[in-house]
């Protein structure tokens, strides 16, 4: 009998691919549609009506997983995950918000989502093993499982799979890791699918593509403060509330013709102080080592293994060295990188490899908490 394979299909043409792939390989798929965010149900368990409320898109994008799955004659499925997603997704990402931090719920999604509810949804229905449209690679070998980087490195997902559970992974197959977006598209137009030319989602994990700002203040009230330009010492704008802002964010200031361009460099979150800098940007921006909590390894991980880290999932790898491997680790990186943020994660990589990630807990330049000498050095 093939294994039984229960796939995560989205409406987009990732996941559609996959599940072709999967079937041609002679796995037994069923497809899954996961339903995850509700405008007016969100709204319910927030208590509060919406300031700008917005139609959610998955009911469309329903429709087009039901499509798919005709086109390809396999059998679909639906479970919703609304309150699971509130509640160990999207809170933590507004508590994360509330505090001056900068959280990727993608990651979070993945995490106590994908590869955990859905992957516990599929055992119970007897289902060997799980699948999405990810890019990324699996290895399962020698009792193990491993995670590598895709072979098309610009959509390479590994990143926002660090977190999931080393179980999870051992369940896990990505049928895209080695085939190209643009050998996706293709396969999708000879199949006819009509969502060969959909557009990628992109913004928040089942959410999708919103103003942030004017989404955010549908559950964070905006509280308006003063940017501070550190090098001038003057205050040369208004802010409509400094957790709406990232470190190294340029556009969206509305400091235009005051100098600059200008960087956010800190938060104040406490004395709703935005730091900015028009100069000195990348001496503010710049750090050369961070501690890195809540850390998820795949497999057993010394620290001579680790040789590179992502801070951002767009962002190149760094060198780093790490002399041990403890609860929290210290990530060094001599030459410095620029716009590591407190709140976001680290993923660490051998090579091709992903070992796993953590939080970034707090950023340094030289022996100072970059924090803490950004404000020291406004106070003076």
């Amino acid at each position: 009998m093939p294994p039984k394979v229960l796939l995560g299909l989205s409406g987009g043409v990732d996941s559609a691919v996959a599940a072709y792939i999967l079937k041609q390989q002679g796995y037994e798929v069923t497809c899954c549609f996961m339903r995850n965010w509700d405008s007016y149900a969100n709204n319910d368990i927030l208590g509060n009506p919406l300031i700008n409320n917005e139609l959610c898109p998955q009911e469309e994008d329903y429709n087009d997983a039901v499509r798919v799955a005709e086109i390809l004659g396999l059998p679909l499925r639906r479970v919703d995950y609304i309150a699971e997603y509130w509640e160990e997704v999207f809170q933590n990402f507004l508590d994360e918000y509330q505090r001056g931090r900068t959280p990727n719920p993608d990651i979070l999604c993945n995490k106590y989502i994908k590869f955990s509810h859905f992957l516990n949804y599929a055992i119970d229905y007897g289902f060997e093993m799980i699948a999405t449209g990810h890019y990324a690679k699996v290895e399962h070998k020698n009792d193990r499982s491993y995670l590598l980087r895709a072979k098309d490195k610009s959509k390479d997902q590994s990143y926002f799979l660090s977190q999931i559970s080393p179980f999870a992974l051992s369940k896990v197959l990505f049928p895209l890791g080695d085939i190209t977006k643009k050998e996706v598209r293709k396969i999708a137009e000879e199949l006819k699918l009509p969502i060969a030319k959909k557009k990628d989602s992109t913004g928040i994990c089942f959410i999708g593509e919103r103003n942030f700002k004017v989404f955010l203040k549908n559950y964070i009230p905006a509280k308006e403060g003063p940017i501070h330009d550190i090098d001038s010492q003057k205050i040369i704008g208004e802010h409509g509330g400094v957790m709406y802002y990232t470190i190294g964010q340029r556009k969206g200031l509305m400091v235009g013709g005051k100098g600059g361009p200008y960087f956010v460099i800190g938060k104040d979150v406490k004395k709703n102080i935005l730091y900015v800098s028009g100069k000195n940007e990348n001496y503010w921006l710049t750090s050369d080592s961070c501690v890195v909590g809540s850390l998820n390894w795949f497999n057993e991980t010394k620290a001579e293994d680790i040789k590179s880290a992502r801070f951002r999932y767009r962002q190149a790898d760094t060198e780093v060295e790490v002399k041990d491997i403890k609860k929290e680790i210290t990530v060094g990186y001599p030459e410095g990188a620029r716009a590591v943020t407190v709140g976001q994660q680290a993923v660490f990589y051998c090579d091709e490899y992903c070992l796993g990630g953590g939080v970034i807990e707090k950023v340094y330049k030289g022996e100072e908490d970059i924090e803490k000498l950004i404000k020291r050095y406004h106070e003076n």
